[in-house]
């Protein structure tokens, strides 16, 4: 079982499996085994890695983090029968700190569709985690929409599974339900009535369908919970999970009113953020809390006063308590290699020698037709880096578009698979052309579900970021872009959702997209 004191408050982060099922969030092997890396440096205690049984895919990322992290617990997820442990434990066994998490629907609502009466549950229960404690001493248990079960039979699921062995207990708002009064209501209630609730670890798990994620898993700690779930930049289902950076600084700045630690360097935080919105496709709101671009903003000429005066008047924690420590220097195209370097490094961004000859030429054509380029370009810059490179399937390689009154055309060169084609074509508008042209060169029956175009800084040089999001059969994903050309910066993020469909075709096992969490008798 992880370490812990009385006052120290374990950080889980599911920002890998309950994160990536955010529609459109998939991520690569190398893009998952990065961010558990990052993960482990930052001094997450538990990293679920994902869920081996949904696809080959899943069991080969959570095996290759198990392999090489070096501090943090590694877990996997598996539903409440012997199959799915059994894949688990294959995929974690790797690790020097394994778990093993298995969770069931206790809920009438669950129990309905899983057509197991409470006796015939509790059966389960006992048999599924037994068989996951005789396999590694460290498993977690989950009554999966424990808010909406009845208190009496919460008590006995929970009782049950500490019998049969389990060492942390995780009470669930599976669908976002509760209010802080109620989270931290449950989590005492147990530790009140359950038989050696004090020999176990209580954890919480929130989503924010309410926008109460953090507030109610602070309330479950303040209740005697001493395990938050949660993920980078609140990735999630739905309207996502409690996210880690807010209840870390929460803990942090209030430490008054919760004298409680997490082992989590802080200063790390914007640079996981960063990484986590590029690989997943999810652009971090402005407004956001920690993270945002707006977080440490003042615009207000009071606030802006206050500021200079004394930066406490009007912020609770600095910068660099964070990570960022860059100031807004504009570079340019005489700028040179260790500059660019240092550059980044300040933004979050460590490169090897040949990434950073690669993002060196971008940088340079990028100067080329900017006078200047800010912090927000760059990050733009890396972010179009990590999603387009030489190695994808689909590569815009030219693209020539006409538009005006007198029609719209576009003409594309694509490498498919390494071979170039070719493609003229015409449409409503220059984009509707140009995304005319690729499904000549690769037809598909995805639907562009949405469009976006948002300036990254001011000026008609400006570079503009392009988001599309494209559903096929119920596989959602996303595809973003960076480029002073609006046109080619929508092409190359409609082409980059293509690649991220196909890899989301090739990983997933045919139950995976339909997340069939309801497969509960033991096998």
């Amino acid at each position: 079982m992880t370490d812990h004191t009385p006052d120290r408050v374990l950080i889980f982060d599911t920002t890998l499996r309950d994160g990536e099922q955010s529609p459109g969030a998939t991520m690569s092997q190398s893009e998952k085994l990065e961010i558990a890396l990052l993960l482990d440096e930052m001094g997450v205690d538990i990293i679920e890695a994902g869920f081996p049984i949904a696809s080959e895919g899943d069991f080969e990322a959570v095996s290759a983090i198990a392999k090489v992290a070096k501090s943090a617990v590694i877990c996997g997820l598996a539903r409440a029968n012997m199959k799915d442990i059994d894949r688990c434990w294959e995929a974690v066994r790797h690790s020097p700190r394994p778990r093993i998490h298995t969770f069931i629907g206790t809920s009438p609502l669950h129990r309905e569709i899983t057509k197991l009466d409470p006796e015939a549950m509790l059966a389960v229960i006992h048999d599924t985690v037994t068989h996951a404690r005789n396999l590694t001493d460290n498993v977690q248990w989950s009554a999966m929409d424990a808010i909406r079960t009845e208190r009496d039979y919460l008590c006995r699921v929970v009782e049950t599974a500490i019998r049969a062995g389990a060492s942390t207990i995780n009470i669930p708002d599976t669908v976002g339900y509760t209010l802080p009064e109620e989270s931290a209501a449950i989590i005492r209630m147990l530790l009140e009535k359950v038989p050696d609730a004090d020999k176990v670890i209580f954890a919480t798990h929130c989503h924010n369908d309410l926008g109460m994620a953090t507030a109610n898993a602070l309330a479950a700690v303040g209740a005697g919970a001493r395990q938050i779930e949660c993920t980078i930049n609140g990735l999630g289902e739905r309207a996502g999970n409690t996210a880690l950076e807010e209840v870390v600084m929460a803990l942090k700045v209030r430490r008054d009113l919760m004298p409680f630690i997490t082992g989590i360097d802080t200063t790390k935080i914007m640079n996981l953020s960063r990484r986590v919105a590029q690989v997943s496709g999810f652009p971090v709101q402005f407004n956001k809390a920690v993270v945002g671009k707006n977080a440490f903003l003042h615009e207000s000429g009071i606030h802006q006063d206050g500021v200079l005066k004394n930066v406490e008047t009007f912020e609770i924690m600095r910068p660099a308590d964070i990570g960022i420590t860059e100031t807004n220097i504009a570079m340019g195209k005489h700028s040179g290699r260790a500059a660019l370097r240092a550059k980044l490094s300040d933004l979050g961004f460590d490169l090897a020698d040949n990434q950073l000859g690669d993002v060196f030429v971008r940088f340079k054509a990028l100067a080329d037709r900017k006078k200047e380029v800010y912090d927000d370009d760059l990050i733009a810059l890396m972010s179009d880096t990590a999603t387009n490179t030489d190695s994808d399937y689909l590569q815009v390689k030219w693209l020539r578009v006409i538009c005006g009154s007198e029609g719209q055309s576009a003409e594309l060169k694509l490498l498919v698979d390494g071979v170039e084609h070719y493609a003229d074509t015409s449409g409503d508008g220059p984009v509707d052309a140009a995304f005319r042209a690729v499904d000549a060169l690769y037809p598909h029956k995805a639907r562009l579900q949405l469009y976006q175009v948002h300036a990254v800084t001011e000026g008609t040089d400006a570079q503009a970021t392009v988001s599309v999001r494209m559903e096929e059969d119920g596989r959602i994903v996303t595809g973003s872009a960076a480029d002073t050309d609006t046109i080619l910066a929508s092409v190359k993020a409609y082409v980059g959702a293509l690649n991220r469909l196909r890899l989301r075709r090739e990983k997933t096992a045919p139950d995976a997209d339909r997340k069939t969490v309801f497969m509960t008798t033991p096998s």
